[in-house]
Parts: C-alpha cells; sequence; structure tokens
C-alpha cells in the first residue's frame, strides 16, 4: 500500500493544455473516486498516475517515491480499464496468471496468487472456462483479479462498470467496496456517475475542464459544495437553481438572509416539502409526477417559467396544471453569487 502524491500536474497536447496544475494528496488505503463531466480530464489524469500519459509538467510520488521518469510496469500500480481486455483463447486462470508469468514469478507463487484472487471475487469455479462462457460481471470480476494478483500498492479503475446492466453494476460497485474493506490497499476510481462516487469514495475528487472544483468526504459535498458547478453535479436528481425573483420573499429577506441581486439559491428536490402558501418559497405549475414507488419526482414550472423538481415521498394529489407551494428549512437552502458560481457563506 502507498499514498499518493500530485504536485502542479499539467499535461499539454502540443499548445494545447488539458490539465492545469492539480495538486492532490491521497492518503494510503484511502478510496478516492474522480468525477466530472465528460472530458473534464479525470481518465487523463488517472492514466498520468499509472505512467501511460506523459507529465507534461508538475511531479506525481507515489509513496516517498517520485514516479515521473518510471514505466508503467515498474509503479507499483495495477488498472482495471473499461473494457475488459481478456484474451479469448486462455482461460481464466491463463488470463489471471499472464503478467505474473511475463514477469518469471515462481510458478507456487503465481498459483497461490491467482487461487487466493479468485476466492475474494468468488470465481473460483471459472477458473478453467473460457472468457466467452462468462457473463460481463464476471468478465470484469476476472479483470479485477488480473490486477489483485499483481499485488500493487495502488489499484486504479477506469469506469469499470459503465459496459454492465444497471443490476450488475450495483452488485459489482458493493463487490468493489468489499474488496477494497478486505484489501485495504489505496484505490483511485474514473465515474461520470455521481451515485457510484457517493456510495464507493472515502474522498471525491470534482474535475471540470483539467482542474479540480472540490475535494471532500460525500457528505461534505453534498452539504458544503464550494460552488454551483459541484452542487448541481452532486446529488440526484440534482440541485433546483433559482434567482431570488423566483422565490416568495419576506421584506427583503429570504430563508433568514438579506436578499441581493447578485444571489441565486440552490434547493434540493428531497428537501422541498408540500405547504401552503403562507409558509411557500417556491411555487410552480405542476406538469409531470414520475411515480417511483418508493418516491415519486414531480415537476414543476415557477410563474416565471424556471423548470424545478421536487423528491417527495408521495405523489402529489392535485392534478396536472395545480399551483403547488413548497417550503423548505432555511438550514438546507445554499447561496451562490450569480456571477463566479462560488458559494455565498
Amino acid at each position: 500500500m502507498a499514498s499518493l502524491t500530485l504536485r502542479n500536474v499539467r499535461k499539454s497536447y502540443g499548445d494545447v493544455q488539458v490539465m492545469h496544475g492539480v495538486d492532490l494528496d491521497i492518503v494510503d488505503g484511502e478510496f478516492v473516486v474522480f468525477v466530472g463531466p465528460s472530458g473534464c480530464g479525470k481518465s487523463t489524469l488517472l492514466r498520468m498516475i499509472a505512467g501511460l500519459e506523459e507529465i507534461s509538467d508538475g511531479t506525481v510520488a507515489i509513496g516517498d517515491r517520485e514516479v515521473n521518469d518510471v514505466a508503467a510496469s515498474k509503479r507499483g500500480v495495477a488498472m482495471v480499464f473499461q473494457t475488459y481486455a481478456l484474451y479469448p483463447h486462455m482461460t481464466v486462470y491463463k488470463n489471471m496468471a499472464f503478467g505474473l508469468k511475463q514477469a518469471k514469478t515462481d510458478p507456487a507463487e503465481i498459483d497461490r496468487r491467482v487461487t487466493d484472487a479468485a476466492e475474494i471475487l468468488q470465481i473460483t469455479d471459472y477458473l478453467e472456462r473460457s472468457p466467452r462462457n462468462l457473463s460481463g460481471g464476471q468478465r470484469q470480476r476476472v479483470a479485477i483479479g488480473r490486477a489483485i494478483v499483481r499485488d500493487p500498492e495502488v489499484f486504479l479503475f477506469d469506469e469499470p462498470l459503465s459496459n454492465l446492466d444497471a443490476a450488475l453494476r450495483v452488485q459489482t460497485r458493493l463487490e468493489i467496496a468489499r474488496l477494497h474493506e478486505r484489501l485495504k490497499t489505496t484505490m483511485i476510481y474514473v465515474t461520470h456517475d455521481q451515485v457510484e462516487a457517493m456510495t464507493l469514495a472515502d474522498k471525491i475528487v470534482v474535475l471540470r475542464d483539467g482542474r479540480i472544483e472540490q475535494v471532500g468526504s460525500p457528505i461534505d459535498l453534498y452539504h458544503r459544495p464550494n460552488n454551483a458547478f459541484v452542487a448541481q453535479f452532486i446529488g440526484s436528481p440534482k440541485m433546483n437553481f433559482f434567482s431570488t425573483g423566483d422565490l416568495s420573499t419576506n421584506g427583503n429577506s429570504l430563508l433568514g438572509r438579506e436578499v441581493a441581486a447578485d444571489m441565486q439559491v440552490g434547493l434540493r428536490p428531497e428537501h422541498l416539502d408540500i405547504t401552503d402558501a403562507s409558509n411557500s418559497v417556491v411555487e410552480g405549475t405542476l406538469e409531470l409526477v414520475e411515480n417511483l414507488g418508493e418516491y415519486a419526482l414531480v415537476h414543476l414550472r415557477t410563474p416565471t417559467n424556471v423548470e424545478f423538481i421536487a423528491k417527495t415521498e408521495l405523489p402529489p394529489e392535485q392534478p396536472k396544471g395545480s399551483t403547488i407551494h413548497f417550503g423548505i428549512k432555511p438550514e438546507l437552502a445554499h447561496f451562490f453569487n450569480t456571477e463566479s458560481g462560488a458559494r455565498l457563506t
């Protein structure tokens, strides 16, 4: 196991700079998730850590060793990719053992490592099968097993669940969480799925346009986002945003705060409660209800034509076209600068 340190890490392709001075500290044994929209640089940053992309400037250190000029195979990392990349002509056992054989590891040690990894991943019964006779989830477990047998200091996962269906994603996500709990190894996991990030991470790194927007625990990012971008990226459904003119004010105050022209207000769908007009913070015309059984997503539009969503335990009784009023506890509202997006404290 090892810690990981990034200092002023930059990446350029010719005159185009895509990573802009990333600084990050990852503690030994931590599970860190990189999230952000497509093109934000999360996979590029992961590949720079792995040694698969050259670093244009800055330093990457694994433990106390700077690895900028160290070959990928010598960095003590193992990477699991989006595609399984298994050898179709080899059995599961041979796929998992291949890298160790190339490194001329003792055959008895290879057998021990493969057997132990297969037991951890519950694929012992599949060791003599070929990949074509496995499901997608089983193939991904083989790919993870191939990484485990290398006994790396750092595991790197690049969107490993994106090829799986919804049910398998949930199952495999749980298996990866259990794997981390068992191995206690430093893991870095790239995803665009914020639900995966919230459920797996000790620490989330939110990226945008090659820069880190915020680093923190899932709960920190949910309750105290640094800016409007992080606030909307973390949470499902995403946070609703309003100008002060969209909301009901009491004199010159809103939710106990003085109203400012450069203020926008963030209200999470799950924090909105149906109320009467006298306690209303926001009202909307009911347009659509998604009844999902355990909760309902209520789609509305304010008189100022702003669309928003409320997440309620039960679907509203009012028919479509009705006006519904919502209140919120003041401490659950978020305030941001309209121009910069920065959080107003």
